[in-house]
């Protein structure tokens, strides 16, 4: 009997569990159902986000099973992580703030989430099925992310950061250059139009029978050259908000003190004494991976949990558990600090190495001098100067290949060009 409810996902902290989700993936079945929200998408995501499995890695799993060409639309939703990761490389802390004007000037829109969006009470279904699934279990797929940010930007007049700074805090996989940089694609300021949706589009992509994802009735049904004016106008559309809903899972800066008691592994400042003369490797939240076998068993493994990073962008005791519960498996002690303070614990070490991620280097870049350190490793190739849109990215980085395999992150040659691809197609895709 058919459920009338989407099934809510589990994340297991454990490399095992990201490789079950990889080992389910059918890439025929992804192609053909990924659109719809009880489509077969990997929800691979929070894994890769948070480094248990690396972007190489994940690729030469899935063609060991499914010898997958670069036509593939699961090889292409790859690509489409690499690509923000590219223009967040090149645009560093530039993709926080507007790449370019939307359908309206930055100061149209408001600072702050309407406390009825955040409680999940709009009285418009989709949206307020979206934020409770979203506090459930941490994972939206990605056809609901998508209306639920065009619905606070174009129909709220909510400027896109304060919803990618909500969402990141309670997503399991919110990776900045991914999440901040898909709210401007569906901003207009990253892409070059407004992502609108309707209710017929709400239809055609939810399972029959789930009505607490109906938008008929709602300021969604509408045609899309209303909206197009809607979004295009400064007024936001009149709301009729419910009376309950449901409360917000209050975002943390550092671990919750219950969950770090539950861990049993203490979450404390720096112990310079604890590395004095000792080789030192950094385990951060975003490189959960296996301990590579180069890293000796007499070597301090430290958990780094970053304060300059965390005070910006808090996250949910949700979050904070998948990655601690990992994190503590790992490592020998577990330090909550900023970069300075990291800087003098770690001056008198042997040695200090690990991966480092992207959302805390430019923390660490003025006390890095000494380590040995490397950023999270990639699948494409990066292809110089910033490209301008992902059809160009992929080209440059898969022109003359044909299977994944042959991706320089896997070390391997090629000879076909890809297809023409169109930018609307990131609308349709998923992991």
């Amino acid at each position: 009997m058919k459920s009338n409810h989407l099934e809510l996902p589990r994340f297991e902290p454990t490399v095992t569990a990201a490789l079950a989700r990889l080992a389910a993936i059918k890439p025929g079945d992804y192609a053909r159902t990924r659109n719809h929200l009880g489509g077969a998408v990997s929800k691979i995501s929070p894994y890769l986000t948070h480094g248990f499995i690396s972007m190489p890695e994940a690729a030469r799993f899935l063609d060991s099973r499914h010898q997958l060409d670069l036509q593939n639309k699961f090889a292409y939703e790859l690509g489409w992580r690499e690509f923000f990761q590219h223009v967040w490389r090149h645009e560093g802390d530039g993709i926080l703030s507007s790449l370019h004007e939307g359908p309206l000037p930055d100061a149209a829109y408001g600072a702050e989430l309407p406390l009825d969006i955040r409680e999940a009470r709009t009285g418009v279904p989709t949206i307020d099925a979206a934020v409770r699934m979203l506090y459930a279990c941490g994972y939206l797929h990605n056809h609901a992310r998508m209306w639920l940010a065009s619905y606070i930007v174009h129909l709220r007049k909510v400027h896109w950061r304060a919803g990618a700074d909500w969402m990141q805090g309670h997503l399991l996989d919110g990776d900045l250059a991914s999440n901040h940089l898909s709210w401007q694609w569906v901003a207009g300021t990253g892409s070059h139009k407004p992502y609108l949706f309707n209710a017929e589009n709400v239809t055609r992509f939810t399972p029959k029978g789930m009505a607490e994802w109906s938008a008929k009735g709602t300021v969604l049904d509408a045609s899309y050259e209303a909206l197009e004016q809607i979004a295009r106008s400064p007024e936001a559309v009149a709301t009729k908000p419910l009376a309950k809903g449901v409360i917000e899972p209050k975002l943390h800066a550092a671990p919750p003190e219950a969950l770090v008691a539950q861990l049993g592994k203490a979450v404390e400042p720096p112990k310079a004494k604890a590395a004095a003369a000792r080789e030192v490797w950094l385990v951060q939240p975003w490189g959960l991976r296996d301990l590579p076998d180069r890293v000796p068993p007499s070597t301090l493994k430290v958990g780094l949990l970053l304060t300059d990073f965390h005070g910006a962008f808090p996250w949910s005791e949700q979050r904070w558990r998948f990655v601690l519960t990992r994190m503590a498996r790992l490592c020998d002690e577990i330090w909550l600090c900023d970069a300075a303070a990291l800087k003098t614990a770690l001056a008198k070490a042997k040695s200090v190495r690990g991966q480092v991620s992207p959302h805390i280097a430019g923390y660490l870049q003025a006390q890095m001098d000494g380590w040995e350190t490397e950023f999270p490793p990639t699948l494409l190739g990066e292809p110089g100067e910033r490209c301008a849109s992902f059809s160009q990215f992929w080209a440059r980085t898969t022109t003359g290949l044909r299977r994944l395999t042959e991706l320089p992150g896997l070390g391997g040659l090629g000879l076909a060009e890809p297809e023409e691809l169109d930018e609307d197609d990131h609308e349709d895709d998923d992991e």
